[in-house]
């Protein structure tokens, strides 16, 4: 495992050790000033500078002793290497709540429209994988444990039954300490981060405030500007007060593929990606704890079957099925993966169910198995 050091902070430190760079990874340091670039006057085979801010000198002498050299890409909206997660105000710095069409200027927003306006250029597309493999690499450093995750949909509306449901259910796996994983976008997967937050809080003024803005109206296909539409439903979910923990129990894992859905403010961090297969695929396997599956469209959908081949060839976590009328009827998911695990250790941790504490208890036993 290479050492990584994204403040200087910690390269300092490990050089009055007295310890060399070799096969380190240093990440947007900037090493211009004389007093930091001794620094690097130490064995570098095999170190990585990743966007580092170097002088000539430093740069031929750092190449000399077998260190590569990633320069900075000019004219991003974003770092692309990255050794953190995103918070949501950083991805909406410079929203005015009292100016709901500012949602336009914020990195987020302006994120998006690059990645729409370079979409064939190679050179943004080498950075947008290298920001990518950033962030997958700082979810990493953040995750412990075994994380469970709920997928549903994005069009659940914020004062509908079905929205407060999924509030509860994050509220009963936040007070089972779970660390919850969602996709981090409006409907269902900002519902559930919500009531992981007010586990022990009555969520009636969070669901009042939030019909301020009740529907999100930014989906795939809407025509025209919708950055009013998106302000508004983004500054009703800031008005929101929310306790902060110590550590993050949310984490949005979104994606600027579909950048017409913002990430939600609820979720404390998000691993926000750029490609979405990277995004699904990375989402489904560090929820080593188990998903739970709410209603929802295609890409719940999907993600049911992409998790099922996971647990059908490798070690098998649990699938629960939210929503027996759903999952059996409306979109038969279910029966069709119960139909696939028939006789395979997946069987076992495949629930249907209408009892949100039926679903904490599966995935609390499976927490417990695995550390028998």
């Amino acid at each position: 495992m290479r050492a990584e050091y994204a403040d200087l902070d910690a390269l300092r430190t490990q050089r009055d050790r007295g310890g060399d760079l070799r096969g380190a990874v240093l990440i947007g340091l900037d090493l211009t000033d004389p007093d930091d670039d001794r620094l690097l006057r130490t064995a570098l085979d095999g170190a990585l500078l990743l966007g580092c801010a170097l002088t000539p000198e430093t740069t031929r002498r750092a190449q000399a002793g077998g260190a590569l050299i990633f320069p900075v890409v000019p004219d991003l909206p974003y770092e692309v290497y990255r050794a953190r997660l995103y918070t949501p105000a950083e991805l909406f710095a410079g929203f005015d709540p009292a100016r709901p069409e500012s949602y336009a200027d914020t990195p987020d927003a302006r994120i998006y429209r690059h990645t729409r306006e370079q979409a064939l250029d190679p050179l943004h597309a080498l950075a947008e994988r290298l920001h990518d493999h950033s962030i997958t690499t700082a979810l990493a450093d953040v995750l412990t444990g075994h994380p469970v995750a709920v997928m549903g949909g994005h069009a659940l509306v914020r004062d509908t039954p079905g929205y407060r449901e999924a509030v509860e259910l994050g509220r009963a796996l936040g007070r089972a300490g779970f660390t919850v994983l969602t996709g981090g976008g409006p409907g269902a997967m900002e519902a559930v981060p919500l009531g992981v937050r007010l586990a022990e809080a009555d969520p009636g003024p969070a669901l009042a405030a939030l019909s301020a803005a009740p529907r999100f109206a930014g989906g795939a296909g809407t025509a025209g500007d919708t950055s009013v539409e998106i302000g508004q439903w983004l500054a009703a979910g800031l008005a929101v007060e929310l306790p902060v923990a110590d550590t993050p129990r949310t984490i949005g894992i979104p994606t600027w593929f579909y950048g017409h859905e913002p990430p939600n403010p609820f979720c404390e961090l998000h691993a926000k990606y750029f490609a979405n297969s990277v995004r699904e695929d990375g989402l489904l396997t560090v929820a080593t704890g188990g998903i739970v599956y709410t209603p929802g469209s295609a890409g719940t959908v999907q993600e049911v079957f992409q998790d099922y081949t996971q647990n059908h060839y490798g070690v098998p976590a649990p699938m629960i099925f939210l929503g027996s009328r759903f999952w059996t009827r409306d979109v038969p998911a279910a029966p069709l993966v119960r139909g696939l695990a028939e006789g395979r250790a997946a069987e076992k941790w495949i629930t249907v169910t209408d009892d949100v504490d039926e679903v904490v208890a599966v995935l609390t036993a499976y927490a417990d198995s695995l550390v028998e």
